[in-house]
């Protein structure tokens, strides 16, 4: 990778859809960037909720025991891609092999042991379960930011782990220093 791609990337960063974003499955979202490399994309879905299923019924289809469970997550749409896979975004006091190492303080695990350490009271102190995830292909996102689909801002624990999803897409503009009226639908390129 080269040294303009790297202080380029959007790794650890969030995106905000623009408002007016044509594609409805990312209408206001704010998604954590995981990874961004010449390669592609991917991202997690911070501020909806996957509707159809508990932290508890998900539990019992893993076949983990729920009968002491001294945790419980909710359960984010982390995407359209892959729904049926499961991704921890999690502070960085719980690692383990297989742990991404995002940032400084966030991490991603995809496996099954994080769910269990979670269930028994021994997972991290924050986290999100995030059931599918955003990606895009070599080049799809740079293009969408390119043509005024998505602003991005610095990310933090607040922003990601705050149970409160209704206001977090104003939350993220706002970190910006915009507002809604700033917006413009209109591509510009100095």
């Amino acid at each position: 990778m080269k040294v303009s791609e790297i202080r380029h990337s959007l790794t650890g960063q969030v995106l905000i859809a623009m408002p007016q974003m044509p594609d409805t499955r990312f209408a206001r979202s704010v998604i954590y960037m995981c990874a961004h490399t010449p390669e592609g994309a991917m991202g997690l879905v911070v501020n909806r909720l996957f509707n159809g299923i508990d932290f508890e019924e998900l539990l019992e289809q893993l076949e983990i025991d729920t009968q002491d469970l001294a945790g419980d997550l909710r359960i984010h749409y982390g995407g359209p891609v892959e729904p049926g896979r499961g991704f921890v975004l999690h502070s960085t006091d719980y690692m383990q092999d297989g742990t991404l190492q995002v940032d400084d303080d966030v991490a991603l695990t995809a496996t099954v042991d994080i769910l269990r350490a979670i269930a028994e009271g021994r997972g991290p102190k924050q986290s999100f379960l995030a059931l599918g995830y955003a990606g895009w292909g070599p080049g799809q996102l740079d293009q969408e930011m390119q043509t005024n689909g998505w602003l991005h801002a610095p990310a933090d624990s607040a922003l990601l782990f705050d149970p409160d999803l209704d206001t977090k897409w104003e939350r993220a503009i706002a970190k910006l220093g915009a507002s809604l009226s700033m917006l413009s639908a209109e591509v510009g390129h100095a």
